[in-house]
């Protein structure tokens, strides 16, 4: 599966569910009542509109930023066996992305406006953000399929760390430690060298039960998440709302395709649904929190008006100017530590890391390459999404196993 060739569906082969392949036609459907089941799975398209830059877009990517830090290579930040010896760049950087400092969207509201009509099954996302549950999705309705800021745990022992403790830990740039064991506490965010939730591999035929799926901001070039999609049923609709086709959307009678962004796909259906009012009235809730515009942190006024080019950039420039402080601050240490250690003693620190030979995927790519769920370094697949590599090869030939 994946970002597989596929051949669009022939304009003359009339649908099997909708009266047109149109949005129209796929609002008059969901007004019908005929919908009473949703899955959505998103990407981090539905995250960069609120400030959040994405990880592969090159130069403008998180990695691409990244790499030009004195990490050994910029994955590194997400490497298990990187983090165990240095958690102070991964710290670094989620004291810029932690969840609070970023409005949702008004995509994450859509989403949300479909949870409190009833419709909203489960979704399904890559991102690693929490924007979603800002925006009022119950925890239990989400599948985070890399993991996310949600929760965190011990590294050796895996107890459980209380979240406002590691919230102060994530503000002060210090490294939060297990209370029983001493181990290294992290979100639990698939990092490279891991395995995946198992919510996502217990969760992943659910698109089977749904009476519409929703794909938005994603370029399903990664296994597991790629494979979503293909699990509804021949019959059953597919919306696509994003900047260009991807994966397979698009082959069906009943597939409709949204080709631009994601928050202005949402408006369309919510109008054409009759439902703009409530999701704009929705999404301005969301303001109260964080108090800004946006594509514009909670810890910044209103300024002068920018585009949405100019916002990211102003935010990846922070970003990466924080980061720096933080690793030179990082540095300083280390090498103070390494002075006065004793005649030949060698430190952690002195170890030299390596990006992996596999190529990277994980919170963030692949290919299934073997029987184990464990994450590989990620990839830079020009689509700005965060993707992971399963290592469960697909059999079937047609995406109904993994």
């Amino acid at each position: 599966m994946g970002n597989e060739e596929s051949t669009p569906i022939d304009e003359s082969t009339p649908p099997n569910t909708l009266s047109a392949r149109t949005l129209e036609a796929l609002a008059d459907y969901i007004k019908s009542g005929k919908v009473k089941k949703v899955v959505v799975m998103t990407g981090a398209g539905i995250s960069t509109s609120a400030g959040i830059p994405d990880f592969r877009s090159p130069e403008t990517g998180l990695y691409a930023n990244l790499a030009r830090l004195n990490l050994p290579y910029a994955e590194a930040v997400f490497d298990i066996s990187y983090f165990r010896e240095n958690p102070e760049p991964f710290y670094a950087l989620a004291h810029e992305l932690y969840p609070g400092k970023y409005r949702p969207s008004i995509t994450h509201s859509f989403i949300s406006l479909l949870h409190k009509k009833g419709l909203l099954l489960k979704c399904f996302t890559q991102n690693i953000d929490c924007l979603e549950q800002e925006a009022g999705v119950p925890e239990e309705k989400m599948i985070a399929a890399h993991g996310s800021f949600a929760k965190q745990s011990c590294i050796e022992c895996k107890e459980p760390y209380p979240r406002d403790e590691i919230q102060v830990h994530v503000e002060n740039k210090t490294i939060p430690r297990c209370h029983f064991c001493k181990g290294l506490v992290k979100p639990e965010i698939v990092f490279f060298g891991e395995a995946l939730p198992a919510a996502f591999f217990d969760n992943r035929d659910l698109p089977r039960e749904a009476d519409l799926a929703i794909v938005m901001g994603t370029s399903l070039t990664v296994q597991p998440f790629a494979s979503l999609p293909g699990f509804a049923r021949e019959e059953t609709p597919r919306l696509l709302i994003n900047k260009e086709r991807v994966g397979n959307l698009g082959t069906r009678a009943d597939d409709v395709l949204l080709l631009e962004d994601c928050d202005g796909g949402v408006k369309r259906l919510a109008e054409a649904c009759g439902w703009l009012e409530e999701l704009e009235a929705l999404w301005a809730e969301t303001s109260s929190k964080a108090g800004t515009d946006i594509g514009k942190t909670a810890d910044e006024q209103p300024g002068p008006e920018k585009t949405k080019d100019e916002q990211l950039e102003a935010e990846i420039a922070k970003l990466t100017k924080d980061v720096d402080e933080t690793l030179n601050l990082s540095r300083w240490h280390t090498d103070k530590v390494k002075s006065e250690k004793l005649p030949g003693e060698r430190s952690k620190s002195d170890k030299k890391y390596e990006a992996p030979a596999s190529g990277l995927g994980h919170v963030f790519v692949g290919s299934a390459t073997d029987s184990t769920h464990t994450a590989t370094a990620p990839k830079v697949d020009g689509s700005g999404s965060v993707g992971q590599n399963s290592s469960e090869k697909d059999t079937s030939g047609d995406g109904s196993k993994l």
